[in-house]
């Protein structure tokens, strides 16, 4: 069963997640804000094999993390023509409010798909 949001996609799990996935999967979220892409990476690399919904997670965020990081450098770029210094900052806004809804999504035993997000691993 799938819900469209504009924030995002909500879509319930086949199988209802454990205590310790839930934990997890709100951890490969919720410290991107202070580990960018890494966290999510560790988490993924630990647990893959483990559970198909921290895999979703970890894999759902660490693409967002690069999809921002390919964003960041964009708007690096454009820092010579001075909208570069907008892009960033409402590239932070967006990258903190979607990290906060996948968190809260992943508490409440969803899976949630970033607005956009490029997928670059699969």
């Amino acid at each position: 069963m799938d819900t469209q949001e504009y924030m995002g996609q909500e879509i319930l799990p086949a199988n209802k997640p454990s205590s310790d996935e839930r934990t997890m999967a709100i951890l490969s979220h919720i410290l991107c804000i202070i580990g960018s892409f890494i966290a999510p990476l560790i988490i993924y690399l630990l647990k893959k094999d483990e559970s198909s919904y921290v895999k979703e997670h970890a894999l759902e965020s660490l693409n967002f993390q690069i999809t921002m990081i390919i964003l960041y450098i964009i708007s690096g770029v454009l820092i010579f023509i001075l909208i570069g210094f907008l892009l960033i900052w409402a590239l932070g806004i967006i990258n903190l409010i979607l990290i906060i809804i996948a968190t809260i999504k992943a508490s409440e035993d969803k899976l949630y798909r970033y607005p956009f997000n490029f997928r670059l691993i699969k």
